[in-house]
């Protein structure tokens, strides 16, 4: 992720997974921008009112805690926010969505979504939506995307909007309505972007967008 952003023209910092509020909002009252990685485990249920199912994988009750937190900051403070995978989830269950708890079990017929390829090579197609912000940087309305996950966005949360689908119809894609860049992806554009148009297109849409959000708040032409 930090290269990648690195590459972009980024200056990435990371958060400590510390659920104080008070670290939180400091933490992202000097940032630009929120980018949410992925992670090996899952949403806890309970954060969308549902019991664990067949399939959930590990919860980290501490990254879902401060993830949260981050969230209600980022959207405090209108921040651009690109949200990769477990963050594209997390985001969606901050806004009131919900989760499919495992692809594999409650979708039958579902295509395999965790890859048995390279992280890096492309596994499956993506339909994206027509006018979405992602078909603008892909130029296209379809694409090949790797793919290393078990859970999908179910239910979109609320003033966000599906623009990217497997064959299967599963969501690859989350966009928040209006003028802020606010996107999530279920694959993971940080694996091979140096060789991926899409993803390098996607990163340096973000820090473009962090550049404009900090001189906005500064009041500077500098970005930090």
């Amino acid at each position: 992720y930090a290269t990648a952003l690195v590459a972009a023209g980024g200056a990435p910092a990371h958060l400590a997974l510390v659920p104080e509020p008070e670290y939180v909002r400091a933490a992202v009252g000097v940032a630009a921008g929120i980018l949410l990685p992925g992670s090996a485990s899952d949403v806890d249920p309970r954060l969308y009112g549902q019991e664990r199912r067949a399939g959930l994988g590990a919860v980290h009750e501490l990254r879902d805690r401060v993830e949260m937190l981050v969230l209600g900051e980022a959207e405090r403070h209108r921040l651009p926010l690109l949200a990769i995978c477990y963050g594209m989830q997390a985001w969606n269950v901050f806004r009131g969505g919900t989760l499919v708890q495992d692809i594999g079990r409650e979708r039958p017929g579902a295509l395999e979504h965790e890859q048995r390829r390279p992280r890096g090579e492309r596994w499956h197609k993506v339909r994206l939506a027509r006018g979405s912000l992602l078909a603008g940087l892909a130029g296209s309305e379809e694409v090949m995307v790797n793919s290393h996950h078990h859970q999908a966005v179910d239910r979109v949360g609320g003033g966000l909007c599906a623009t990217a689908w497997a064959e299967d119809g599963t969501i690859e894609a989350i966009e928040e309505h209006g003028e802020r860049f606010a996107v999530g992806v279920q694959w993971h554009p940080e694996v091979g972007w140096e060789r991926d148009p899409l993803a390098q297109a996607l990163f340096a849409r973000f820090v473009h967008a962090c550049r404009q959000r900090w001189r906005e708040r500064s009041g500077s032409s500098v970005c930090a």
